[in-house]
């Protein structure tokens, strides 16, 4: 056995990338390295092939919780599109519970993290995964602290990774763990992707503002917002819109949408900056006052708490070439 095994678990309906990705950046390793320092295994769940989420067959080197397997130095579990939905067995969480303890280190990628908590391997870790379901983990699972826009987490023997791509970002930064910075480096280039990618998940998010909710007034009030963001949208003038007080507008608007006015508005504003970011159209400085911003630094202040990255870099990342 080589000294540094890495062990991909693969549920029926896996996402392919999932573990092809993780798997590509080892092998790329050994390569730069010109000796396997790492060897590969892929377990499934099931004799046979492994169904992946595209239609391919993915086929397993062993099976678990039949095959016991020999000590893992690395266990990552793979995510798939409906993981958070998935009935595992309870042999199945014994078997992921005790390969992880004779691990050196475990973790996942993507929504993986659902089956590691459900193993119990979550308790008081920092934990990511996908941006679409970080909010349902962190429901699910209070005891585990959810950063849903990290792109990658260290916490203990646990790496967690967030959605599909972020599982090479994962492996690279597990090499550099392994191997030291230049080797990764090497790793990153060969298979042309960032060694550190800028900024975290939630640049990614297509979540946004859900659709108007409440009372008709509210969600005329919610429509208006969104059709004119550079507007003033202050307490007062949203809640003479409704014919109601400002107190009362904002209690009921809390109480009906699950946000406040402010954040509501904000979260509308922001989503139109993405919007302009994207087309290329429209110039950064000119940006702010087109969506309601006071000005450009304002504006980047609650973009980089919001986005996780700046408005330029956002621009420089997803508008066209």
């Amino acid at each position: 056995m080589t000294s540094r095994s890495v062990a991909l678990l693969a549920m029926p309906d896996v996402q392919l990338l999932d573990v092809a990705g993780p798997l590509d950046v080892f092998a790329e390793a050994n390569a730069q390295c010109g000796r396997e320092v790492y060897g590969l295994t892929v377990v499934g769940t099931a004799p046979g092939p492994i169904m992946t989420s595209s239609g391919r067959r993915l086929l397993p080197d062993l099976v678990a919780p039949a095959d016991a397997g020999p000590a893992f130095d690395t266990l990552l579990v793979a995510g798939a599109p409906r993981m958070h939905e998935a009935a595992v067995g309870a042999e199945l969480l014994a078997w992921l519970r005790e390969a992880a303890a004779r691990c050196r280190r475990y973790g996942s990628v993507c929504s993986g993290a659902f089956l590691l908590g459900q193993a119990g391997l979550l308790h008081g870790r920092r934990v990511t995964t996908h941006w679409a379901v970080a909010e349902m983990l962190a429901v699910r699972y209070p005891e585990a602290q959810v950063e849903a826009d990290a792109i990658c987490l260290f916490d203990g023997p646990l790496r967690t990774a967030a959605g599909v791509t972020a599982g090479l970002d994962l492996a690279v930064a597990l090499v550099e763990e392994d191997l030291g910075v230049e080797i990764a480096r090497r790793v990153a280039a060969q298979l042309v992707m960032f060694f550190k990618r800028g900024g975290g998940q939630m640049q990614f998010s297509r979540r946004g503002v859900s659709a108007p909710a409440g009372r008709s007034a509210l969600q005329e009030t919610q429509r208006w917002v969104a059709a004119h963001p550079a507007e003033d949208h202050g307490v007062e003038r949203l809640a003479a819109r409704t014919g109601m007080s400002p107190r009362h507008f904002a209690r009921v608007f809390r109480a009906e949408t699950g946000m406040t006015p402010a954040a509501y508005v904000e979260t509308v504003r922001i989503e139109a900056v993405r919007r302009l970011l994207e087309t290329g159209e429209v110039a950064l400085k000119q940006v702010a006052g087109a969506c309601g911003f006071r000005d450009a630094d304002t504006l980047r202040r609650a973009f980089v708490r919001r986005v996780g990255t700046t408005p330029a870099e956002y621009r420089r990342l997803h508008a066209p070439g």
